[in-house]
């Protein structure tokens, strides 16, 4: 189950990617707009106000989110739906899908399969964390390679789910797409406080540990982050009153019907 209000946590730290892949979609009036993996909608009500004559659609699988998201004053329609099963109907013209595809195995076909459908010069944009190889990853799959926790959370534990910048762009590029994908790592600092849990701690409570946090009963769950968080203290210590916590992210934005480029 997602937790909108955890998930919340350091908004503005999670925002700053969505507009940063918004700033290279120069669509002008898209028909429709879709939001796929939308969360708690409050990033997608920004493209009704981007687009304010575009039908604005948000769909997320978590009901929870979706609840949140229809509490907001905005005009975007949202749905529970699942982003594997979405297909486009022909008027969309800007598809977004930010920190959702990292969940979806396989979503490079997925991505394929969008770029073929959607209509010619529609936007395909997607932003996916590309720190799983950093401490606080490394220091999560060693704590639940314990024997402590083992057996429950072994299935749990996935290899880099995301591409580099370069493979998206061979294959949406393959797919018939002009593409633009980088890279960006944030340097947020986060403000600590000695009678709170260490932010690191916090900031994965709402997205990575999540099917930890399933998985686990009250007391194994609160031994698990216990210790987590002695590793994570050790990994992102504390100076000046916070943490720094590099974090890399992975963007891609491609405009469909692109002529593909044959080597001679």
């Amino acid at each position: 189950m997602w937790d909108p209000t955890t998930y919340l946590r350091y908004s503005d730290e999670r925002s700053r990617p969505f507009y940063d892949l918004l700033s290279r979609v120069p669509a002008v009036r898209p028909r429709t707009v879709v939001d796929l993996g939308c969360g708690p909608g409050q990033l997608t009500a920004t493209l009704a106000e981007r687009w304010p004559d575009a039908r604005v659609v948000g769909l997320d699988s978590a009901p929870e989110m979706i609840d949140r998201a229809r509490a907001l004053p905005t005009p975007v329609e949202f749905a529970v739906a699942d982003l594997r099963d979405w297909r486009p109907t022909g008027d969309e013209d800007v598809v977004v899908t930010n920190a959702a595809l990292q969940w979806v195995p396989g979503h490079q076909e997925l991505l394929r399969r969008w770029a073929v459908e959607l209509p010619a010069g529609a936007w395909l944009a997607m932003q996916v964390p590309g720190n799983f190889d950093a401490p606080s990853h490394r220091a999560l799959r060693e704590v639940a390679g314990l024997p402590a926790w083992r057996a429950e959370l072994a299935p749990l534990q996935r290899a880099d789910p995301v591409d580099d910048p370069a493979d998206y762009a061979d294959l949406l590029t393959t797919a018939g797409c002009a593409v633009d994908a980088w890279e960006t790592t944030y340097v947020h600092l986060l403000p600590a406080d000695p009678a709170a849990d260490h932010p690191v701690l916090a900031w994965m409570e709402g997205t990575a540990l999540r099917p930890v946090r399933a998985a686990l009963d009250a007391a194994g769950w609160s031994a698990f982050r216990a210790e987590l968080g002695v590793r994570l203290d050790a990994a992102y210590p504390v100076r000046h009153g916070q943490v720094s916590f590099p974090f890399r992210r992975v963007f891609v934005v491609a405009r469909t019907g692109a002529p593909v480029q044959e080597n001679p």
